[in-house]
């Protein structure tokens, strides 16, 4: 029997259902991501104080964008996916709406401490992602949405923990390639359902086959465009740090080229997101390491 026809819902069954909610693969990457920023942007003085204010108020913004995002496709998903938690019935949507604007809340009490423009990137990074949720998503946009709001991650990190250098502006067009990658590889899962829900999302409009494609050209492009930044001395780099991460990160792509791809099981494409995701963590944070401090 399923929970939805419940009239009364146990704990366990509330709490497992904002914890499928809260997404916690793809939040618990940016958090991942945020912390590492973080680090690398207060190395080697750490004020751990604002480093928590910082990821906590990161993963509040996180947590409502994963929250509302069930709760704007609340009606499609009792169609098409009906495992979700609010069809399930394990999450009314006004709870989920409610924890969605109240974490919201949260995200600002957090960054109120931190430098006024990490609040303004914050709100920023919001807009665009309740924009993402609010229909975007299932357009052509939405790859423009990740390549505008991922670069926003480190900037915020740096920013939040008060230290702001020519280099962090270098991110922004490595971060918008990794931020469109990671935007197709998390759309390949359901790239069939949401062609039959007439869904125009970037992925749906290149195919499976571009999507598989495209999303390794992207880590590939990402990881020249560093290699000539490093080479042009526009950002100067440790290359004993710096090789062997571009060396591990064009692996990533052979491995992602060569062990993945249209032909294989559906199941494979969410094993797949999750080696792009380390990919660009790996790419991110070894640069990142090789640059500062030279």
């Amino acid at each position: 029997m399923e929970i939805a026809s419940r009239k009364k819902r146990w704990l366990t069954d509330l709490l497992y259902g904002f914890f499928l909610l809260c997404h916690p693969g793809p939040v618990l990457f940016h958090i991942l991501a945020v912390t590492v920023f973080a680090l690398l942007a207060s190395w080697p003085h750490f004020v751990w104080s604002t480093l928590a204010l910082v990821v906590a108020a990161h993963a509040a913004m996180q947590l409502s964008i994963a929250v509302l995002n069930d709760y704007c496709d609340r009606q499609r998903d009792t169609v098409s996916k009906k495992h979700k938690p609010i069809p399930l019935g394990l999450v009314r949507p006004q709870e989920a709406l409610y924890t969605g604007l109240l974490l919201i809340v949260v995200m600002t009490v957090l960054l109120l401490p931190l430098p006024p423009p990490a609040l303004l990137i914050s709100l920023l990074y919001l807009a665009f992602g309740q924009g993402y949720n609010l229909g975007l998503k299932s357009t052509p946009l939405s790859g423009i949405v990740f390549a505008l709001a991922i670069p926003l991650i480190p900037v915020y990190a740096f920013v939040g923990v008060g230290r702001v250098t020519p280099f962090v502006f270098w991110l922004v067009p490595v971060a918008a390639l990794l931020g469109v990658a990671l935007n197709l590889a998390n759309s390949l899962p359901d790239i069939e359902e949401d062609t039959l829900s007439h869904a125009h999302t970037l992925a749906v409009v290149l195919g499976v086959k571009g999507t598989f494609i495209l999303s390794p050209l992207l880590l590939l492009l990402s990881a020249l465009l560093v290699g000539l930044l490093a080479l042009t001395q526009l950002v100067p780099a440790r290359l004993w740090i710096l090789l062997p991460t571009l060396v591990h990160v064009c692996a990533a792509v052979g491995v992602l080229l060569i062990a993945f791809g249209p032909q294989k099981p559906l199941q494979t494409r969410k094993t797949y997101f999750y080696v792009v995701v380390l990919t660009c963590l790996l790419l991110a944070g070894g640069w990142l390491t090789s640059a500062l401090g030279v």
